[in-house]
């Protein structure tokens, strides 16, 4: 095979063979195929895109790069759920132990936060003695026992997908809704898991920032779950607005305990019940109502066992700021838009976030929000407070948040939080 080959049919609009898919995978992921040719045809597949049968063998082409996970010992069905980034997203965190209360085993590999989207690993780190990193051995003991497990995906799962997913980051390719969907599919895959509910997010705060797109998306992502034999079905959910009344690390850990004692925000326990309910009916129990357990403290209950199988505390006081600054109303008035893609860069500017995959993240960093559209503000209430260790980052903070809010002068009724169900 020639790499310039592959690079140049696809850079004129053409088709790429079965074979040319398999064999440019396979090389990139062994490093004779180089960084600067893969980044030529991601490129390309961005400009020119793929049709179907190539998205679909381009994702089995990534899930044959490495090995494949095995949940048939279980004693319950396996149920997942993936999201593709937001502000304030973490309804990973409660969701899991949610649907591990039905029997339904939940094996959650999660990310890290890139920019201004937050990684669900980031924020459970922020709980003292929690780990991330579990061989598929200590995995499958923890869903026998406990039926939950959030943590990060192994090196042998997927290897293209590392490679490329770092690569797309620095050469502005990570729109491209072909190798999104083979991203997330190919891991979601090779997991093994037997149902999986999407999370397609839409708006300022989301990769795709319209209906349109997000469809495609959610559309190409169910296609290819269910053709590799997974139960999928996708949800289109708002992020105009951010989820909850926190971005960042401990805050929304916090915020994620609250839900699971029977409080927080209604828009979290909203789409984590939402969620839960789709979990459960793909892994075969559509009759379940899953609100109860939240209420009566036995997702609390899976959610301690499951920090504590990993490392943690589950009664440590989260770690707080050292500095705060608090931005206020500029006027009476309802609040008619709270701007999802300022609230996220400004919790990233306050630390909370990475620019590159190897930077450090703050636990403590990251904005609380005091009011959500059609709340009713007066002229300096609380809007936001801003939570840092480095005080010399609260002034970019602050500046993201120049016009986040928009108000109104009559009552406003905030949208739906779901917009539509793909399956």
């Amino acid at each position: 095979m020639d790499v310039i080959e592959v690079i140049t049919t696809k850079r004129d609009g053409g088709r790429l063979s079965n074979d040319q898919i398999d064999w440019v995978i396979q090389a990139y992921t062994d490093g004779v195929v180089a960084d600067e040719q893969m980044s030529a045809l991601a490129m390309a597949i961005l400009l020119n895109g793929m049709d179907r049968d190539e998205i679909a063998r381009w994702t089995a082409a990534m899930i044959a790069s490495g090995e494949r996970m095995d949940f048939s010992s279980l004693r319950h069905p396996t149920a997942d759920k993936h999201s593709t980034g937001g502000v304030g997203d973490k309804i990973t965190l409660p969701l899991a132990p949610l649907v591990a209360v039905f029997d339904v085993a939940v094996p959650q590999l999660s990310g890290r936060g890139l920019g201004h989207t937050g990684g669900t690993l980031d924020k459970l780190e922020s709980i003292p003695g929690w780990r991330a990193a579990l061989s598929n051995e200590e995995m499958l003991a923890q869903l026998d026992a406990v039926g939950a497990v959030i943590c990060a995906a192994g090196s042998g799962l997927a290897p293209a997908d590392k490679k490329l997913y770092a690569l797309r980051d620095t050469t502005g390719t990570v729109e491209a809704i072909p190798l999104i969907a083979s991203s997330i599919m190919s891991k979601k895959i090779a997991e093994g898991t037997g149902a999986l509910v999407l999370d397609v997010k839409v708006g300022s705060g989301a990769f795709m920032k319209t209906r349109e797109r997000a469809e495609e998306l959610a559309r190409t992502m169910v296609d290819l779950g269910t053709g590799a034999g997974v139960h999928t079905v996708a949800l289109l959910t708002d992020m105009d607005t951010p989820l909850g009344l926190t971005a960042g690390n401990a805050l929304e850990v916090r915020e994620a305990v609250e839900v699971l004692a029977g409080g927080g925000p209604a828009d979290v326990v909203e789409l984590t019940v939402t969620l839960a309910r789709e979990m459960l009916a793909a892994a075969g129990k559509p009759d379940v109502d899953p609100a109860p357990a939240l209420a009566d403290g036995r997702a609390m209950d899976v959610w301690r066992r499951m920090i504590a199988a990993q490392g943690g505390d589950p009664d440590a006081p989260l770690p707080v700021a050292e500095h705060q600054h608090v931005v206020v109303a500029e006027r009476d008035g309802h609040v008619a838009r709270l701007d999802a893609m300022a609230v996220g860069v400004a919790a990233w500017r306050l630390g909370a976030g990475r620019a590159r995959k190897e930077d450090a993240v703050q636990a403590v960093a990251g904005v609380e929000m005091h009011a959500r559209p059609g709340d009713h503000v007066t002229t300096g209430a609380p809007l936001f407070t801003l939570h840092t260790a480095t005080p010399e980052r609260l002034e970019r903070g602050i500046a993201a948040l120049e016009g986040a809010v928009e108000y109104s002068d009559t009552p406003v009724t905030p949208g739906p939080v779901v917009l539509g169900r793909i399956s």
